[in-house]
């Protein structure tokens, strides 16, 4: 039997097994996994200024969200179809005003900028922190990592005591496909101090454009290796709200 998002039921138990580990974990899902208006039905989406892709024209994104399989541990491909393509990483017109090779985070519309010159941004779909969780501010890129390993903070553990095993002490989690952290992380420092705050991939491709997770700012795998790939440590970051009008989908 499938569900209107086309998984059949040992798909569904797959995807629950998975969203269950990453649910025990700090910039990870925390709720049941949850389909977007766009995955149930593309022809019709519930996002505003979706623009002019349609389904025909999803090849270049189905090229650069193909699987990976020469990564340390092979990323599965996402399936395009099924998501708002207003999160598809794209050149835009920069709507930040900040300097080229700035990081900008959007959290009122589910953003991430990479400022370019001639007053251009290349754009990414994010997930962010669900009520409660969130960070805003300036910051920079301390350092980076690829396939990092997951070590959530002490006070993460004392509310959650089955994540002891991956304390800090104990030498957090392994990287990996289950890794909460993904296939890159970029990790927020402010006045020099870490803020516990990352830039990471996720292999829960449906979560981008929601926020539902502990206070990181999520992207699709193949996303955030092309973003470690295009920034230097110590890249300014913003994270803020741009507004409620979210912009258009470039064509």
């Amino acid at each position: 039997m499938k569900d209107p998002s086309g998984l059949d039921r040992r798909g569904l138990l797959r995807l629950g097994s998975v969203a269950a580990l990453l649910g025990l974990a700090g910039c990870s899902t925390s709720e049941p996994a949850r389909f977007s208006a766009w995955a149930t039905n593309p022809q019709s989406s519930s996002k505003d200024n979706v623009g002019s892709i349609q389904k025909s024209d999803l090849s270049y994104y189905t090229s650069i969200y193909a699987a990976r399989p020469d990564e340390k541990f092979p990323i599965p491909a996402i399936p395009v179809d099924r998501i708002d393509p207003i999160y598809f990483r794209q050149l835009v017109d920069d709507p930040t005003g900040e300097r080229p090779g700035t990081i900008v985070v959007d959290t009122a519309n589910h953003f991430l900028y990479l400022t370019r010159e001639n007053g251009k941004a290349m754009r990414y779909g994010v997930g962010l922190g669900r009520a409660g969780f969130e960070w805003s501010g300036r910051g920079v890129i301390q350092y980076k990592r690829a396939w990092p390993r997951w070590t959530p903070p002490d006070t993460m553990v004392a509310r959650q005591p089955e994540l002891e095993p991956y304390s800090i002490a104990n030498g957090g989690m392994d990287p990996g496909p289950k890794n909460p952290l993904g296939a890159r992380a970029l990790y927020i420092f402010q006045n020099g101090v870490d803020t516990l705050y990352r830039i990471h991939g996720t292999p829960e491709w449906w979560t981008i454009g929601q926020s539902v997770s502990s206070g990181c700012v999520r992207m699709f795998n193949q996303d955030v290796i092309d973003l470690h790939d295009r920034v230097p440590n110590r890249t300014p970051i913003l994270v803020t709200s741009l507004g409620p009008t979210r912009p258009a989908l470039s064509t």
